[in-house]
């Protein structure tokens, strides 16, 4: 653990009791009192995570309009000024760079947010690919700190501490210059869980300052402190892909069913060629939700069979609390792709049957 990188918040995490673990060069909590208790809380009252370790790039110039449209999948003029667009971004065989939320202050200015793992290699490809663009560039992950509140009661704990107006900020929309526990913050109603929320941005040296008074106003009201475990199992019930599992370099954004997300009508994007053949021609492969039918957990990257036949992968499972059934998703031939197909899932050294589902596994609570 002494080589990881640890965030502004690190001590306040092992003095609340945090597990800490490696994800992806970051020491981080996995839980605090119990995966499921910090699930429910997320799903009844309220959690907050620690996101630092996310990247974020400033995108800014006469040219960051077209450089971003050319960069992701999704529309960046279909939104407007302050609003946030979710995306994906693909190497020219389609296959996906990563996913990534596109904050937009202007056509000339642009804030990108991105994967932790991935904050390297996304940024060498921007820079790779800006080149013909009249737009700078620049890494500011090292200097921000960011944390979730997220939940039924996520609002109505951080107001007590904001002195904007929460319910001005829609859905998938942010405000800067926004003080909250006395300091300045970027704050947009976003999340990770399925349910209301928001993500709150800040300098490092203030984060500390938030997560306090965030917690001296909202554990009387059920505010729980939550990890990596339950950003995991919150995300995966909303059917919220990760990269790494439903989206990679070998998973292009429609086999990761999103599709929506991807904008065939607008001018060329990186990938758009080899993604209009494939929708054009049928997908080969389809991400599919499926319930387990007897016990077992399916991970990531269990084969899936058909008649003793590889189809696929298992790209998350878990008992999931809410749902309260075992359940995954899986990328497999799109010809087995049909509500009702049963298959197996090859489990260590046994096979457990399944069967496909809807991906909705639950109803997501966003306030629009």
């Amino acid at each position: 653990m002494s080589e990881a990188r640890k965030t502004a918040l690190y001590d306040r995490h092992v003095a609340s009791g945090g597990k800490i673990v490696d994800f992806a060069g970051w020491a981080l909590p996995i839980q605090y009192e119990g995966l499921v208790a910090e699930h429910t809380a997320v799903r009844t009252e309220a959690g907050v995570f620690d996101v630092s370790h996310m990247g974020e790039v400033d995108v800014k110039g006469s040219g960051a309009r077209d450089f971003v449209q050319n960069l992701v999948t999704n529309d960046v003029d279909a939104i407007v000024d302050g609003q946030i667009c979710y995306c994906a971004m693909c190497y020219p065989d389609g296959g996906t760079v990563d996913d990534l939320l596109v904050y937009k202050r202007n056509n000339e200015d642009f804030l990108l947010v991105i994967n932790a793992a991935n904050i390297d290699k996304d940024f060498a490809w921007m820079q790779e690919n800006s080149k013909e663009f009249a737009v700078t560039l620049n890494n500011i992950s090292d200097t921000i700190s960011e944390i979730a509140v997220q939940g039924p009661k996520a609002q109505e704990i951080l107001q007590l501490i904001c002195e904007t107006d929460l319910n001005k900020i829609p859905f998938f929309f942010f405000k800067e210059q926004v003080i909250v526990a006395g300091v300045e913050c970027l704050v947009s109603r976003t999340g990770y869980t399925g349910e209301d929320g928001f993500e709150v941005y800040t300098a490092n040296d203030n984060i500390g300052l938030v997560w306090d008074e965030l917690f001296k106003v909202g554990e009387p009201k059920g505010l729980k402190p939550a990890g990596l475990g339950a950003r995991d199992t919150l995300r995966f019930e909303a059917t919220l892909p990760l990269y790494g599992n439903e989206l990679g370099k070998d998973i292009s954004p429609l086999e990761a069913g999103i599709g929506m997300f991807v904008k065939l009508g607008k001018e060329n994007f990186i990938g758009k060629e080899v993604l209009a053949k494939q929708k054009e021609e049928g997908l080969k492969r389809k991400t599919i939700g499926f319930e387990l039918l007897g016990k077992g957990i399916p991970r990531h990257d269990y084969p899936v069979l058909k008649d003793g036949e590889v189809i696929g992968h298992v790209t998350t499972g878990y008992q999931a609390p809410t749902v309260g059934k075992t359940i995954g998703l899986a990328l497999i031939d799109a010809q087995y792709a049909e509500m009702g197909t049963e298959f197996d899932i090859q489990i260590r050294k046994k096979t457990v049957k399944a069967k496909m589902i809807s991906k909705r596994f639950l109803q997501k609570k966003y306030k629009k």
